[in-house]
């Protein structure tokens, strides 16, 4: 038997498992640690107990900047710091719908920013940004819709951009450069998303807001909201500008100087204990599927199929890739989740890389279209939590044609920014 249709058996074993493994209603998590198993079996490698242990700890990086990003925005989220600023937003800029809309885009992109997680934004500012949304008389079903876009947009903006974070580790690429390739698309695609669907509404009901908006403790000020960000850029700023004498701390330790600096500010007494249990609660489906992806990754490596799918990639004609890029990228999400970027994105880089575009500017376009998979099934984890946190109680369906619009342009923007990467390199110099 050649190595081709050993690999190929393999993968065909993983596909069926994790397909079964569906089928009986494991979480997707479990699903892929099965599946990883049961290639391992069946490319006669048994359970490598090892090697299970090493794709384990693959991404505890990643997860550390998970759990101290999400605990300084909880954290700031419990001292009233938030309902601070989106009140403070609405009562100013109410009858300024144009600067409103813009400002909301950025609170919503901001925590899944820091985060990395989509969720993250839903839960800390979804659900106060919906109140201001419906007050303006959005419907429902379109603010929904502007949350998970918005969310999802959030998630892949920098710094921490968990696609273009696994990807770049899969093909030893340094995640530097990524700054603006991400940020600007996230940002147009954010106030483009805004605009079309909550332009039309009615005029502001402030006191109907200002009544379902939690209210924000006294001595909560815009000082006590700004300056654990401040900490966090400085940190950053400090090691930008004088890289060769600034000892390298990482983003874990970044986010954890700025959780503190937000709760020794913090007007009210908060229980850090309790909030940091409710972060590793509100993250563990994302830090399990981390891990299992890791095992994944590893048990692929292992046994070939990682690069059966590589050389696959490669030898297909350019074309095929661009057109199907708007249903390989979403779809692989809503099956594999963030496992869609070390399995799906790292063979399409190296595609890329082969044929003289961009590596970094293509891998921020597909990190565009990559969240868009979190309203589909069988996953569909933002989208659900999205509707739950809007409170939208009407059919599923009308909620995901509410998105098609905004994803369409999504799509269009993450597949230009694929084909004219080269074009568009000078970004990653700015």
């Amino acid at each position: 038997m050649d190595l081709t249709t050993y690999a190929a058996i393999v993968l065909g074993v993983m596909v069926g498992v994790y397909a079964g493994a569906k089928l009986l209603k494991l979480s997707t998590e479990l699903s892929m640690f099965v599946a990883a198993l049961a290639g391992s079996i069946a490319g006669g490698f048994g359970v490598p107990a090892r090697h299970i242990a090493e794709g384990a700890m693959t991404y505890l990086d990643i997860n550390l900047i998970f759990i101290t990003a999400t605990l300084f925005m909880n954290i700031l989220k419990e001292s009233g710091g938030v309902a601070f600023v989106v009140r403070g937003m609405f009562k100013r800029f109410h009858r300024q719908r144009a600067i409103l809309f813009v400002l909301l885009t950025i609170l919503l992109l901001i925590p899944g920013a820091l985060t990395g997680a989509g969720s993250v934004t839903v839960l800390i500012t979804g659900g106060m940004v919906a109140t201001v949304l419906m007050g303006m008389g959005v419907p429902r079903v379109k603010t929904a819709a502007i949350v998970f876009i918005i969310a999802g947009l959030s998630a892949a903006a920098p710094p921490v951009s968990l696609w273009a974070m696994m990807t770049a580790a899969g093909v030893n690429m340094p995640y530097v450069g990524f700054f603006w390739p991400l940020l600007i698309p996230c940002v147009v695609a954010g106030i483009l998303t805004m605009f079309l669907l909550g332009w039309k509404g009615t005029p502001a009901d402030i006191e109907k807001a200002f009544e379902d908006l939690p209210t924000p403790p006294a001595g909560m000020n815009w000082l006590k909201v700004i300056l654990p960000f401040v900490v966090f850029l400085g940190f950053i700023s400090i090691g930008r500008s004088w890289p060769h004498s600034t000892p390298v701390v990482g983003l874990p330790f970044m986010f954890l100087c700025a959780a503190v600096t937000s709760f020794v500010l913090s007007p009210l007494k908060i229980n850090v204990l309790q909030i940091s249990r409710n972060t590793v609660e509100q993250l563990l489906p994302l830090l399990g599927t981390l891990t299992c992806v890791g095992i994944l990754v590893q048990i692929m490596t292992l046994t070939g199929v990682r690069g059966l799918l590589a050389v696959t990639t490669v030898t297909l004609p350019v074309s095929v890739v661009f057109a199907s890029l708007f249903v390989v990228l979403p779809v692989s999400e809503a099956v594999l989740m963030w496992g869609a970027a070390p399995v799906i994105g790292v063979p399409l880089v190296l595609l890329f890389n082969t044929i003289g575009l961009n590596p970094i500017v293509a891998l921020a376009g597909m990190s565009v279209i990559w969240p868009l998979g979190d309203a589909l099934p069988p996953t569909a984890i933002i989208g659900r939590l999205t509707v739950d946190v809007t409170g939208y109680q009407d059919s599923y369906a009308r909620f995901l044609k509410a998105c098609l619009v905004p994803a369409a342009i999504i799509i269009l923007l993450g597949t230009l920014m694929v084909i004219y990467s080269k074009q568009l390199g000078f970004l990653t110099g700015l």
